[in-house]
């Protein structure tokens, strides 16, 4: 153990981690000497505490002399051991033109500070995982890991064997995740649930600065997703859904199937004012915006079976009144409340289909409330309604055997509240908090569920939109006007875009 490592807080400084044991496979280079050079510098911000290794390929006891030596100034000489990652590369047949394999792996703040022989284990752990340097191998590459701060360390690697042979290292990334998941129970660390891939895609850097250089409120990507998770939350089949987007002033452009043209197999979104440099539109496909709104998906919710059919009334209401919305958010109160008393009895041993059916319907009469409230902008409801939409989303996607009776009826419900419109007076307000209440006991039960399922990611979705929910229900009755801060905007007409082509 170095004297000055160890300490009993961690430093405020630039690599404090806000996540748990989570390794980052950072991007393949070409120089060695310049990565170990940083990572035994002072950092950036003079943030690299004591640099030195941990460990490396030839094992523990050849550490003494693998250290870089400390030079008068002060800094590590690192040329040796940058000969030595090297010399694999140099002697090998077919060497990769970027042989630098670099990964940082971290822990949780409120974790213990791990000794270095616990992040050497580490190390080894996630190299052999990877497939660059399995356990017994004493022909895989080189690596080193280099540790600078309490919390994390870096592990170097080149990627040709010591036999000559390259190493592609195919779904490092996964690999190294599942070792992670393993090495979290091993040490007793702040664990998290796997990937489960239900997390929509984030707006990019990119996306971000060219929203905020054309003075947009927000990126294109999330008004889009919002604007299709309304339209199928209030459709009822392909036709309806295309037409809502084009009313919401939303290009559409269908995908047509190279096999059969007439068949349509996807949809690409746009809008009218988001172009490319060249001016060409710039299209989202569904599974870009989220995992749950690419067409075959959308179909099987839309799909007709057993509870589906839409009870009398939920037809397209012609200038709906305050009576057609109080009696709209009452009928959808009762559905709800019917469904969130499943919930409390479900079995999580057999009941995973029903409860998968009632929280996809669910989701849709959130998404529906949410539109009734706040219209096409973005309100602390909409939020409440995104954050609910990740709960219900099945790990790999998943999809339900079967549907429970009752989901039918809360999809009934969505259309039917998308039907009367925007909110209007108290008495309207007034129903619709108590649908919002009964929705916000639907996501504790459901956030029970995934517990119980092991599915963290979701079970912290849920709870984090029940207490939003509560606390929106609860402000809104102090404030009644509140939610209805924006009148609801015109129809916008735009030309019907089916172009044949390939959503990007």
């Amino acid at each position: 153990m170095r004297e000055g490592t160890r300490q009993t807080r961690r430093p405020r400084g630039r690599h404090r981690p806000a996540a748990t044991l989570i390794p980052a496979i950072h991007p393949r280079g070409t120089n060695v000497g310049g990565l170990l050079r940083y990572l035994f510098g002072p950092g950036k911000a003079e943030e690299h505490v004591n640099p030195h290794l941990v460990a490396a390929w030839s094992g523990p006891s050849q550490l003494p002399s693998l250290e870089p030596p400390t030079q008068a100034s002060g800094r590590h000489d690192i040329r040796g051991l940058a000969r030595l990652l090297e010399q694999p590369v140099r002697a090998g047949r077919n060497p990769p033109q970027k042989f630098v394999w670099h990964a940082s792996v971290r822990n949780h703040i409120t974790d213990r500070v791990l000794s270095d022989g616990q992040w050497a284990h580490i190390a080894a752990e996630i190299v052999a995982a990877v497939g660059i340097a399995p356990h017994g191998d004493s022909d895989a590459v080189r690596w080193v890991a280099v540790r600078h701060a309490d919390d994390h360390i870096h592990i170097v690697a080149t990627l040709v064997r010591q036999d000559g042979e390259t190493v592609w290292a195919w779904n490092e990334r996964l690999k190294a995740q599942a070792a992670a998941r393993d090495l979290e129970q091993r040490y007793g660390l702040y664990q998290v649930s796997p990937v489960d891939h239900t997390s929509h895609r984030r707006p990019t850097a990119a996306e971000q600065n060219k929203s905020h250089r054309q003075g947009r409120p927000e990126v294109p990507r999330d008004k889009l997703r919002r604007e299709v998770r309304a339209a199928a939350a209030a459709s009822t089949d392909e036709n309806d859904f295309v037409n809502r987007l084009q009313a919401a002033g939303v290009l559409v452009r269908l995908r047509y199937s190279t096999v059969n043209p007439d068949e349509i197999t996807g949809y690409a979104v746009g809008l009218p004012d988001h172009h490319t440099y060249a001016g060409d539109t710039v299209w989202y496909g569904g599974g870009r915006l989220a995992p749950d709104l690419t067409l075959p998906r959308l179909r099987q919710r839309w799909a007709a079976g057993p509870g589906t059919t839409p009870p009398e009334g939920t037809q397209r209401i012609e200038r709906p009144g305050v009576r057609h919305r109080t009696n709209a958010f009452r009928r959808a109160t009762a559905s709800a409340t019917t469904s969130a008393r499943y919930f409390e009895t479900a079995n999580p041993a057999n009941g995973e289909d029903d409860i998968a059916s009632l929280a996809g319907a669910a989701a849709d009469l959130l998404a529906s409330t949410a539109r009734a409230f706040e219209g096409r902008k973005s309100g602390p409801l909409t939020e409440a309604s995104e954050t609910f939409d990740r709960a219900v989303r099945e790990p790999r996607q998943r999809r339900p055997r079967h549907l429970h009776p009752e989901a039918g009826n809360l999809r009934a419900m969505s259309r039917l509240i998308a039907a009367v419109g925007r909110l209007t007076s108290n008495d309207d307000t007034a129903a619709a908090l108590q649908l919002v209440l009964r929705m916000s006991m639907i996501a504790d039960n459901l956030a029970e569920f995934r517990e119980a399922q092991n599915s963290l990611h979701q079970a912290k979705a849920a709870r984090l939109a029940a207490a939003r929910l509560r606390m929106i229900a609860s402000n809104t009755a102090a404030d009644p006007l509140a939610p209805r801060f924006a009148a609801a905007p015109a129809p916008v007409v735009v030309e019907r875009d089916h172009t044949k082509g390939h959503a990007l």
